[in-house]
């Protein structure tokens, strides 16, 4: 299952992330290694999942991560870690959302949050049904005092949590000065309660119809009657706790029968944890209820769940597990989870899971890898920054068991070709280019915004290749490399459509079982089975040199007029059903100021099907641009990268098939594509199994700003990596 771990990073006061800085500013936020440690728990008990900032783009990352169930997809999940950012009631922000957007989730509904956060209603809803609970007052500012109060009493915040400013006052002057104090701070009505002297006891909850109610819990105050948890205490020295609770069975069922209200009067959803404290006398009454339970490995949530015999893994699993048998019952678990309260242990999970769970936690270094390799100028004119690329790859895959072979172009760049294996066949071979078309004059740096990676080439060759590694490492790292033998290619003219690199290209997948193109697919994660050829032409026209005359103006002479017939008669070349495209890349002209222009510059590609139309419109275009159907004008026409189509075949298809179900089971987004726009494997030996587009999925296309989504490096890798690997066993 796809699952969605939102969470809100600390913000700064720079606004990230909002609109504007409104109202009151969260102070309470997960620690980022805390949602990993989740993260990772979930992709142990065998989920794709994906960490989100549950920021303004939250809407957007959503609804590129989570499967279409209205298309039949199967339905994904957030686990809702989201204590939300500014404002009122910021724990409902994000679950408000996803009921908005239709999407399942963890833990509470925005109303039980809602009621839960705010302390006063709480106090309302548990006083109504009954429940015992401590005496208390709201007060909006200090005037609001009349009368003596029994001290000591404590302050909280009216919506606040994580003890956040709360205090024991002792007595009148204290108290407004505290009440003052916290409605400056907190800009919110203050609840003041009796203080109850005695003990502390924390009740976690885990499930929804008949909730499982875990081992009581002990707030260690060291003896003193008057202690508390302050916020100090649970950031820097949490006190001990005492798990389970060393208490009669009495009171153990009357703190199970008082939580087990409590949670069914705030309508809570999944999970929960009510406080409570005892007076010397035996009298119970309930202080709070958190619909949003720390996670923390120091919680006491997390300490009951493991005296309850969890492990972390296994919980986290559950609280997921809990929350889909409310939404779809308990015939749709995902029966890759882990349920037993046993420890879940690599060498047991399944391949795809320990793929997933090494790449997720590399993220950073398939960044990093991806930075170092936009800092490369890789220019195709640039054959040491090229070739500066290919030392840098081999650098790389030299750990890795692959020896290299160099293929010396002294005109683009060394070609290079590795293997893991001294047979002359492979299972695959995976091609990759080292080369691209941007000159550096329009370099664009390595940078990353919205979870979208720009720089050059990172769209075309550079982030495939960051997909690749981090596949190999991957496979290396769950000792299923060796198991397969592979081939990786990678050419250095791929600008030029493979002008220098078609022997090889030809020679190696010849001898190949399958080919993998490492091109970025598409943002619906595309897979290549076919695409256009392609050929570039570039057109001079000059007026012919001669004194300027009423001539010299005319409709005959002028080269804008002739560029502006002839883009029309392109145009009309375009036919969607032969696929057959025009695409028109440059136009420029020169003039004198003056005089009409005396020179223009049309460039275009023409895009075809097959090798057929290309010979059938090479003969059009020359016909078309003919100098000797002009007098007055000169006509020089010049033909520039020429790219042979991707044709389709019977072993493709097939091939494809097993890659749409190897995506279903890493839960990996893919489509078939057919007829796109040029391939680097245009040169592959006609009737092998061949696919382009395993590397990142790629937007803006046809723009400056192309990009690669961050997170598709992990997806890609995972479908590589385990598609290598199937391909190893045969599809077995």
């Amino acid at each position: 299952m796809k699952v969605a771990v939102i969470f809100n990073k600390r913000k700064k006061s720079t606004g990230e992330g909002v609109i504007n800085v409104f109202g009151a500013q969260n102070q309470e936020t997960y620690n980022p290694a805390t949602v990993e440690r989740v993260a990772a728990a979930l992709e142990q008990g065998g989920h794709n999942v994906r960490v989100i900032d549950g920021n303004i783009h939250v809407i957007e990352q959503l609804q590129e991560f989570m499967p279409r169930v209205v298309q039949g997809d199967q339905p994904g999940m957030v686990f809702n870690m989201a204590y939300g950012i500014q404002g009122v009631s910021r724990y409902t922000h994000i679950p408000s959302l996803l009921e908005m957007l239709g999407i399942p989730y963890v833990g509470s509904s925005p109303a039980g949050h809602g009621i839960a956060l705010d302390k006063v209603t709480t106090k309302v809803m548990i006083q109504a049904a009954g429940l015992p609970t401590a005496p208390y007052w709201v007060f909006n500012n200090a005037d609001q005092i009349q009368g003596d109060l029994p001290f000591p009493v404590i302050t909280k915040p009216k919506m606040e949590a994580v003890s956040l400013g709360i205090q024991v006052i002792h007595d009148m002057n204290s108290l407004r000065s505290a009440i003052t104090g916290l409605i400056d701070q907190f800009k919110q009505p203050v609840l003041v309660e009796q203080f109850i002297p005695g003990r502390e006891f924390a009740v976690g909850v885990l499930g929804n119809q008949n909730p499982e109610i875990f081992p009581i819990v002990e707030i260690d105050l060291e003896g003193d009657p008057y202690g508390i948890q302050s916020l100090e205490d649970k950031l820097k020295k949490p006190r001990n706790k005492v798990c389970p609770a060393q208490i009669d069975d009495k009171l153990a069922g009357e703190l199970r029968r008082l939580t087990l209200e409590t949670f069914k009067v705030l309508g809570i959803f999944d999970f929960c944890r009510v406080d409570f404290r005892m007076d010397q006398d035996g009298n119970l009454y309930i202080l709070e209820l958190n619909s949003m339970a720390s996670l923390g490995l120091t919680g006491t949530y997390v300490s009951a769940a493991k005296s309850a015999g969890y492990t972390y893994e296994s919980l986290i699993n559950r609280m997921l597990d809990v929350a889909v048998e409310r939404y779809f019952g308990r015939e749709f678990e995902d029966t890759t989870s882990d349920h037993a309260h046993t420890v879940i242990t690599l060498k047991k999970d399944p391949l795809r899971i320990r793929l997933r769970s090494y790449l997720r936690s590399n993220i950073d270094t398939m960044e990093d890898y991806l930075s170092k390799m936009v800092d490369i100028n890789s220019f195709i004119e640039n054959t040491e920054g090229v070739n500066t690329l290919g030392r840098w790859i081999s650098s790389q895959l030299s750990g890795a068991g692959f020896d290299r072979q160099v293929f010396s172009m002294s005109e683009f760049g060394n070609m290079l070709y590795f293997s893991n294996h001294a047979e002359e066949n492979n299972d695959v071979l995976i091609v990759g280019n080292l080369d691209n078309p941007v000159d550096y004059e329009d370099y664009i740096p390595f940078s990353e915004e919205r979870g979208r990676i720009y720089g050059t080439g990172v769209a075309r060759g550079k982030g495939g290749i960051a997909v690749l590694l981090g596949a190999l490492k991957a496979l290396r790292y769950t000792r299923a490399l060796k198991r397969v033998k592979i081939g990786l290619l990678f050419i250095t003219d791929d600008s030029k459509g493979g002008v220098a690199s078609r022997k090889i290209m030809h020679e190696f997948s010849a001898r190949s079982n399958y080919i993998l193109g490492l091109s970025g697919s598409g943002l619906g994660g595309e897979i290549v089975t076919a695409s256009l050829g392609a050929t570039c032409f570039n057109i001079e026209i000059n007026r012919k040199q001669g004194r300027a005359s009423s001539q010299y103006f005319s409709d005959e002479h002028d080269p804008i007029l002739y560029c502006a017939q002839k883009i029309n008669q392109l145009k009309k070349l375009n036919a969607a059903e032969t696929s057959v495209y025009v695409t028109l890349t440059g136009f420029e002209t020169r003039g004198n100021a003056d005089l009409p222009a005396y020179h223009a510059a049309l460039s275009f590609i023409l895009h075809f099907q097959n090798p057929e139309q290309s010979i059938k419109l090479d003969s059009q275009i020359t016909r078309m641009f003919d100098p000797r159907m002009h007098q007055a004008i000169r006509v020089n026409i010049t033909k520039g990268a020429h790219r042979k189509p991707f044709l389709l075949n019977e072993k493709t298809l097939r091939f494809y098939d097993h890659i749409e179900k190897i995506a279903q089971v890493v839960e990996v987004r893919v489509t078939q594509e057919n007829a796109g726009l040029t391939s680097l494997l245009a040169n592959v030996a006609p009737g092998v199994a061949a696919v382009d587009g395993l590397g990142p999925r790629t937007g803006g296309y046809g723009s400056r700003d192309k990009y690669i989504v961050r997170d598709s490096m992990i997806d890609r890798s995972v479908l590589l990596a385990y598609l290598i690997y199937k391909i190893g066993k045969n599809f077995g």
